[in-house]
């Protein structure tokens, strides 16, 4: 009896994870992970900078080693269950390409040139492009930024393009467009040969690229080649047409099926963006607010078309139709650093320690690898036991979480993270609680900004794996917010949304609402906000703004 089941492929910022599931009932059959070779060594990048590139090639050697261990599990004999695999990468992670449509590090020429691969998403090299892109829509005829929130990003599309071709002659010459991982994966397992095969996602494109049905694209080209003439060299929009993640970008190569151990008669959907594909993992509703808690943190909403009225909702990372769930407007939030910012301190915490366990003459190879492992397994249990049991007060430490700059409200890269009210008794458990609220209160930011302009959030579902792991953190988030926030059963909900696309895509369920139906995990735990922490919550969280306020004023004075 033939059974009914998808692939979901997550390309994360450090590794690529597949999941392979029944597409009937959602049973989690087998999950593989790959780490990036290049990217673990730090390869190509220089956080000094704010500069984050990826190689296509670990891409590729990743997506292999998942694909194959999923085709090993299943065997000859269930292998033919596989119907459909879609992708989510990161984004705006997009990169130049040649007329094939291939990136240009995959050339001898430029293999080992950072501005010729993958611009990853927190890479902020490009903040003088996107500040130029911002000072020039005030003075347009036409607002190109309202479906972004009104202020475009260093992280997305248009301004890195424009920074790769000011900082590298050889990369604008040999670039003939300008591509997305997520919709390059697609273009390359279905044997694409020419770059105007590329199927542009509407997620990518909307929320990234300034794609919007109320601008024509040859006039978002016109503007950006305005800004920057060596875009002249386009003489036609770099895409004319976009396609939603439920739709086919057509059937696997027998190269790619061979190379993976699938069949060909696979089908392989549009690309998206990891979040995205999140959200519909994690069974994203209308009035729902979803929170992707990873490195980042990207917090979604779905509405109808007629809910918003034409209304663009200000100071977000953008909103598009067709995006998250097809036939709905997506709308888009998120602060840059999260679990990026937990973990940078507790790796401040740890190197001291860790160089001088190195350095001890007592100990033996083995022993060192083992107390370092200790360490690095124990380090943010230890600081959620010992933070729990502090007892804030209106004079307790406090921070301001921009450690990668501000995505919202109001995207600003620019802007520095503070630690306040420090004296000699403060310990390590105190910053990090005062990181925990300032990372909640950026949160409550982000829930005002879509209250205050008539998008009114009834609740709230948290993903990831802080998610799941951190009580501490995720009460404290309850508290801030004041809403119950649900968290999803799933650790796998960006693959598992790629997956129900791809359910879509080989025709086994008719929409992403049928889709979510059939194959969520559901919810393990609510949050309620304890009422008794509103009061002292509320006194600090205005201490909070007016500190901020004063971090962006000083800001603009330099």
């Amino acid at each position: 009896m033939s059974k009914n089941w998808v692939i979901g492929v997550d390309f994360g910022t450090a590794s690529v994870r597949a999941l392979l599931i029944d597409a009937m009932n959602g049973e989690e059959l087998y999950t593989s992970e790959a780490s990036y070779p290049r990217w673990a060594k730090g390869m190509y990048c220089d956080p000094s900078e704010n500069k984050y590139r990826q190689h296509p090639q670990d891409y590729i050697d990743g997506l292999i080693s998942v694909i194959n261990a999923i085709s090993k599990f299943c065997g000859t004999e269930h292998i033919k269950h596989i119907k459909a695999m879609s992708f989510d990468t990161t984004g705006s992670t997009p990169g130049p390409v040649d007329a094939t449509g291939q990136p240009l590090a995959l050339q001898k020429e430029f293999w080992d040139n950072p501005n010729a691969m993958f611009y990853l998403w927190k890479d902020h090299t490009a903040i003088e492009e996107a500040q130029e892109i911002n000072t020039s829509n005030t003075k347009s005829n036409i607002d190109f930024l309202k479906s972004v929130g009104g202020i475009y990003s260093s992280e997305w599309y248009w301004a890195k393009l424009i920074h790769a071709f000011r900082m590298d002659e050889a990369v604008f010459e040999s670039t003939v467009n300008w591509v997305e991982h997520c919709d390059w994966m697609p273009f390359l397992l279905t044997g694409g040969t020419h770059v105007e095969q590329i199927k542009r996602g509407s997620c990518a494109a909307g929320h990234k690229a300034l794609w919007s049905s109320g601008v024509n694209p040859q006039d978002t080209l016109h503007f950006m080649q305005q800004l920057e003439p060596k875009l002249l060299k386009f003489k036609t929009p770099l895409f004319d047409k976009v396609y939603p993640a439920t739709s086919s970008a057509g059937k696997i190569t027998p190269e790619w099926a061979d190379k993976l151990g699938l069949h060909q008669d696979v089908m392989v959907g549009i690309g998206t963006i990891d979040a995205h594909a999140g959200a519909v993992g994690g069974e994203i509703q209308n009035g729902m607010l979803i929170k992707v808690m990873g490195t980042s943190t990207c917090d979604m909403m779905v509405v109808p078309q007629d809910d918003l009225n034409n209304r663009y909702i200000k100071g977000i990372s953008g909103q598009a139709d067709d995006s998250i769930i097809p036939g709905m407007v997506g709308l888009e939030a998120g602060q840059s650093a999260f679990g990026d910012g937990f973990d940078w301190f507790t790796k401040l915490l740890m190197a001291s320690s860790k160089t001088m366990i190195q350095e001890c003459d007592f100990l033996d190879d083995d022993q060192k690898r083992k107390l370092q492992r200790t360490l690095e397994k124990n380090v943010f249990k230890q600081l959620e036991k010992e933070a729990s049991k502090i007892e804030m007060d209106i004079d307790s430490p406090q921070a301001l979480e921009w450690l990668n700059g501000r995505r919202t409200p109001d995207n600003n890269p620019n802007l520095k993270a503070s630690f306040f009210n420090l004296d000699l008794s403060s310990t390590a458990p105190h910053l990090y609680l005062a990181l925990i609220e300032a990372t909640c209160f950026g949160a409550r930011r982000i829930v005002e900004t879509f209250n205050d302009q008539g998008q009114h959030i009834k609740g709230v579902i948290g993903l990831g794996g802080i998610a799941q792991k951190s009580p501490l953190i995720m009460q404290f988030m309850a508290d801030s917010l004041g809403i119950p926030i649900e968290i999803h059963a799933s650790l796998n909900t960006c693959a598992l949304g790629s997956a129900m696309y791809a359910a879509v895509v080989a025709g086994i369920h008719p929409t992403v609402a049928e889709s979510q139906k059939a194959m969520g995990a559901g919810f393990i735990k609510t949050y309620v906000p304890d009422k008794n922490k509103s009061l002292l919550l509320e006194e600090r969280y205005q201490i909070y703004l007016k500190r901020g306020q004063i971090e962006e004023n000083l800001h603009l004075a330099q």
